[in-house]
This record gives structure tokens, sequence and C-alpha cells, in this order.
């Protein structure tokens, strides 16, 4: 058995999010299978850097107080205090809280080593695939077709 105190935990900066928005739980508590980040956005913070999904992981995320809207393919979903919402693996989101309240919540992915992340955007280069993953590169992270193999520069 583990056990830690979110409070005690180092916060730790999030993509998209700003400093010291994310708790990673699960790593404290060393788990193998499942993922555990607690966050605390301010108004206007993300949860990551853009609109993504994990092809091999399905989310969680628990809102334990304030409200966060997830930015999905088909539209925005509000999730308020006392919510949860999942996300399937390939499943497009993004969670902002676009309110003028703190939020807080609990994440959760599963498996937890997550190594297919991808953004909905096509292949310019062979056209055979309409998103692009995420993949580690000589100058940090850059974006590479699943089909033809051609990367490309992330956006600015």
């Amino acid at each position: 058995m583990e056990k830690v105190t979110i409070d005690e935990l180092a916060a730790d900066n999030n993509p998209g999010g700003g400093e010291d928005t994310a708790r990673r739980v699960g790593e404290a508590l060393e788990t193998a299978d499942v993922g555990l980040s607690h966050y605390q956005l301010d108004a206007g913070q993300n949860l990551s850097g853009g609109v993504h999904t994990h092809m091999d992981q399905e989310e969680i995320f628990y809102v334990l107080d304030g409200t966060v809207t997830f930015q999905t393919l088909e539209g925005e979903v509000e999730v308020e205090g006392g919510e949860v919402v999942r996300f399937a693996p390939g499943d497009f989101q993004q969670g902002k809280n676009e309110s003028d309240q703190p939020a807080t919540l609990l994440g959760i992915g599963a498996p937890k080593p997550s190594t297919d992340v991808r953004v909905p955007q096509p292949c310019s280069a062979c056209g055979e695939s309409d998103t692009l993953r995420f993949v580690p590169g000589d100058d940090g992270m850059v974006l590479q077709c699943p089909e033809c193999g051609e990367t490309f520069e992330m956006p600015g």
C-alpha cells in the first residue's frame, strides 16, 4: 500500500496549462497500470496544449469543484463539480477552465504508459492519415504521419 497527501506533492508544469497546475499522484504512488493526476486550473488555463487523443488509453476526468469545458470534435461539453466524463481511446478532447473561478479535478488514464498521442491534423505529405502522432525529435517533440512516417514541426 502507498499513501500520499496531494498538497504535499510538488506541483508540475502542465503542457498548455501553465506553471504549477498538475500534481502527478500516480507517480508518487508508483502506479504501474494507471495514471492519476490532480489539476488546479485557474481561469483560462488548459489541461493540455491542444485538442488531442490517446489511441492507446482511455481518460476519465472527475471535476471536484468548478467547471471545466471540454472541446471535442463534436462541440463543447461542460463538466461541473461532482461530475465525471470519460473519453475512449481515439476520442479527441481538450479541457479548459473557461470560467472566472478556479477548477480542481482528477485525471485518470489507463493503461498508464500512453505512447500513441495524436492531433486531428491530416498528413500533407501523403494524405492517407487524418491524424498526426507526437514523437520525440532532435529538438523536442515533432508530429509524424502514422502512414508514411513523414515528420512535421510542431505548430508555434
